[in-house]
């Protein structure tokens, strides 16, 4: 640290000196005994240098506002939003979201550490604290065909870089059960380098979950039950409260939380659509749920803040306290955690739930991340699933609102020797097709639930390998989307009876637009109008189901583009149940 500016703050936090900016009049959240306190607060170079009677430069009148410490996103992937780390903020700061612990698995998946340095360099000079923790499983399992792999020495350089402090959640359980050297590189180079170990345990035992925590895996974003909650904070994890898109687990794993317990849980999003950020919001929405399900107000705060700060290190984020950085919220009530304005370093960059300016990043992507659909032309051929009449079939059954999924065995309409998909029953025909090194490979399988009365729809966001995946009432409005989103350069598509309908291209890596949020915004309600006119009309994002369809590390079954894959018995399977499967 530069030591003039520390002199400045010691001279500041002993009343020697005037401070940059004074708070005054505010009721200070403190978060460590969890009380409201009423004091002037000094800040010096964007950081608190006191609490107490204090004079300086700038006075800001808080009027009685509570003065909370900014809210920590502990795990997100800034991807899952569709738009740039810049264009990111612009939506979450005025969420009082002022930092985030971003895992790039997403780009990394596509675009390997190409893909990682992007995301980092394009999160410089913005307001919003971007940390980050590198993607320890890309791919995520050895069953699929992702973009990039990335061992232990590819990632090592990055560490050197100061916003990154962790490794990225560790999904690949079988590989850490077993003590695979390969893992455990990676493992043993975190540990090294005093860098915190995230985790990701989807159905994972009281056992596993000793072995996690015995490798220094010491967190979880994955429970969707209270007792998978209980079972993690009895073996000393930290557990992420979830509450993003697709997973909805935050009501379900407050009952397992509270007063006594509470220190050890903190607030994420994984992912959440733009759409729900602008609509809902972030890890602010967390907390309006927290309070509403019955924990103190304070709690459900230092959960936002504190804690998230704690279980990763930020030695210097998520309190008002001298030392600590100066991002803040004024809140004109706690019940309803209404924001009025957000600081990051004393300065305000968001007020009435809109930033101050619009904030930038003019980093370009490189040639390799804006052609990343490299794929070989599919037929109509290539999407026959042959069935006889009396054969029962695996089918992947979607649960609303989980990225958890039910293994069917049952029978469905077959004509001629093939799969029929049907509407009236919900059972559509889905693909995953290879995008990345022109392999040519199309998974098939039947999927139950996703709700569309005609058309279809296909996305290249597909976790996490991200080839791909679409999902269709019949086979030519199931292949119009899928070289429909060939033609836009990866992307969202709605199709029907032979004309595109809607789309959203995402130019960088087939993930992110290179648009301003506003304008991705009203592509995402062109999008949702026109699953409308498809009939879709349940209670969950189609799109955003579909993409967890092709990600083989959550239970039940799964489809990549290899083929069918039994999460359970980690090994594919065929279609037609109760055959055997041919060698790949």
């Amino acid at each position: 640290m530069d030591r003039e500016l520390l002199k400045k703050r010691i001279e500041v936090a002993a009343k020697k000196f005037p401070a940059d900016t004074v708070i005054k009049n505010g009721k200070i959240i403190d978060v460590f005994n969890q009380e409201i306190i009423e004091a002037d607060i000094a800040i010096a170079d964007g950081v608190f240098a006191g609490i107490g009677n204090y004079e300086g430069e700038n006075i800001i009148d808080a009027k009685g506002k509570f003065v909370s410490p900014g809210f920590i996103d502990g795990h997100v992937h800034i991807e899952s939003a569709m738009v740039t780390p810049a264009e990111f903020a612009n939506v979450v700061l005025p969420h009082g979201v002022t930092s985030v612990v971003a895992d790039p698995h997403e780009i990394a998946n596509v675009n390997g550490i190409d893909g990682i340095k992007f995301m980092i360099d394009a999160s410089e000079n913005i307001p919003l604290n971007v940390f980050f923790g590198l993607p320890s499983c890309v791919p995520a399992t050895s069953f699929e065909n992702a973009g990039a792999s990335l061992a232990a020495e590819d990632l090592f350089p990055l560490y050197g870089n100061k916003h990154v402090i962790s490794l990225g959640e560790v999904m690949d359980f079988p590989s850490v059960f077993n003590g695979e050297d390969k893992m455990v590189d990676k493992l043993i180079d975190a540990k090294k380098l005093n860098k915190v170990i995230d985790g990701h345990a989807a159905g994972v035992d009281q056992n596993g979950i000793n072995v996690y925590m015995a490798a220094g895996i010491h967190s979880d974003h994955e429970c969707t039950t209270a007792e998978q909650a209980k079972d993690r904070l009895q073996r000393g994890m930290y557990v992420m409260l979830r509450e993003g898109s697709a997973s909805r687990d935050l009501k379900s794993l407050l009952h397992a939380i509270n007063e006594r317990n509470a220190r050890r849980c903190l607030f994420v999003t994984d992912d959440k659509h733009l759409d729900d950020l602008i609509e809902e919001g972030s890890i602010d929405h967390n907390v309006r749920v927290t309070i509403q399900h019955g924990l103190a107000p304070i709690t459900a705060i230092q959960m936002a803040t504190l804690n998230a700060a704690e279980c990763f290190g930020m030695k210097n984020k998520g309190a008002i306290a001298p030392g600590y950085d100066a991002d803040f919220l004024f809140l004109d009530s706690l019940e309803s955690i209404k924001i009025n304005e957000v600081f990051v370093k004393g300065s305000t960059v968001a007020r009435n739930g809109q930033t101050v300016m619009k904030y930038k990043n003019d980093v370009q992507p490189s040639d390799s991340l804006v052609n990343s659909v490299q794929m070989k032309e599919v037929t109509v051929d290539d999407l026959i699933i042959e069935l006889s009449k009396d054969q029962k079939a695996n089918i992947i059954s979607i649960i609303p609102n989980s990225i958890v999924t039910k293994h069917k065995v049952q029978k469905v309409d077959v004509v001629n020797g093939r799969f029929q998909p049907s509407a009236e029953e919900d059972f559509l025909k889905m693909a995953v097709i290879e995008r990345h090194n022109n392999k040519g490979n199309v998974g098939l399988g039947i999927l139950h639930g996703l709700g569309l009365k005609s058309g279809a729809i296909a996305s290249t966001f597909a976790h996490d390998s991200h080839n791909i995946v679409a999902a269709g009432t019949n086979d030519n409005d199931l292949l119009l989307a899928i070289n429909c989103i060939k033609q836009i350069n990866g992307g969202l598509v709605v199709v029907d009876n032979g004309s595109l309908l809607a789309s959203l291209p995402l130019a960088i890596s087939g993930l992110i637009s290179n648009e301003g949020f506003h304008t991705v915004y009203t592509n995402l309600q062109k999008l949702n109008d026109a699953l409308g006119f498809i009939g879709f009309s349940g209670n969950f994002n189609p799109f955003i189901t579909l993409s967890f369809m092709a990600l083989p590390v959550i239970p039940e079954i799964k489809l990549t583009d290899i083929g069918l894959f039994d999460v359970q018995a980690f090994k594919h399977i065929p279609i037609k149940a109760g055959t055997p499967l041919p060698n790949h």
